[in-house]
């Protein structure tokens, strides 16, 4: 009796895992359809589950006006810097709360956590007057610049260093490493897992940044993919099938970085259940 009620327990848990998985996996799917439906199809009720009519004029349209190439080139130069930028940071500040105790630091950490807290819209204001004193409005370094301070990143990369050892950084001082050494020669590699998982946050985050690249950025060679979408939008009729393949096109750079960096992802994010 007890093995049947397991099997039947597992048969109906693979049933709502297998579920899940198609409730998550429609949406790109009526994306990337859509990509290839024209608009009298991409506005029919009831809809056209499978395409009837496979068209690839939404993507020759898009290649014909170039400036899908600005938006997509423009979100990549974001999110790489930003991620570089934010691994590079956040795992100096990790290094720094872990294992280079200084007066202050707790009082840092502290606010660290209380920013995690904030909700990003009380900060829209403050950060675009920042921006527009410093001269960055429609400049992409205003997209950039406030994605370096993700509290989320600092306080991961802190908890990630703790599992370092620090008799292992002890040795590597005794050997007379300076600081800069011990940091990207001993504990860098040592949190590559993290880095990685870090990485793939920071990159998404980013890319999909929506909001405030709307806000900072308006001209259209400047523009990020998901700023350039919303223009596909007319006074009154929305090109779905533009649209959708502009979706599609800007969701692929995102799908390469996540499977380039998946076992670290996976790992990192293992490590840290563990910890936890």
């Amino acid at each position: 009796m007890a093995k049947s009620s397991y099997l039947i327990m597992k048969v109906l848990g693979n049933i709502l895992l297998y579920v899940s998985a198609a409730l998550f996996i429609f949406p790109l799917y009526w994306m990337f359809t859509g990509a290839f439906k024209n608009q009298s199809s991409s506005v029919k009720i009831p809809p056209d589950w499978i395409p009837t009519k496979i068209t690839l004029a939404n993507f020759s349209n898009l290649i014909n006006d170039g400036s899908i190439f600005y938006w997509l080139y423009n979100s990549g130069f974001v999110s790489v810097i930003a991620t570089v930028g934010v691994v590079l940071i956040a795992s100096m500040a990790g290094y720094a709360l872990t294992k280079r105790k200084f007066k202050g630091s707790e009082f840092f950490f502290s606010a660290v956590l209380i920013a995690m807290f904030i909700p990003r819209q009380i900060t829209l204001v403050p950060l675009f007057t920042m921006m527009r004193d410093l001269g960055l409005v429609n400049n992409l370094a205003s997209a950039i610049l406030p994605v370096l301070t993700i509290p989320f990143a600092v306080f991961m990369m802190k908890q990630f260093s703790e599992s370092v050892p620090t008799e292992l950084l002890e040795a590597g001082r005794i050997d007379g490493c300076s600081e800069i050494g011990l940091f990207f020669k001993l504990f860098f590699p040592i949190i590559k897992p993290a880095i990685g998982a870090l990485a793939i946050f920071t990159f998404t985050y980013a890319w999909n940044d929506y909001l405030w690249q709307l806000i900072m950025l308006s001209d259209k060679t400047k523009m990020t993919i998901n700023v350039g979408i919303s223009t596909l939008v007319s006074e009154y009729v929305a090109n779905y099938g533009l649209q959708m393949a502009a979706a599609s096109l800007g969701f692929i750079p995102v799908f390469i970085i996540f499977i380039s960096f998946q076992k670290y992802f996976v790992k990192g994010i293992t490590l840290g259940g563990v910890k936890g």
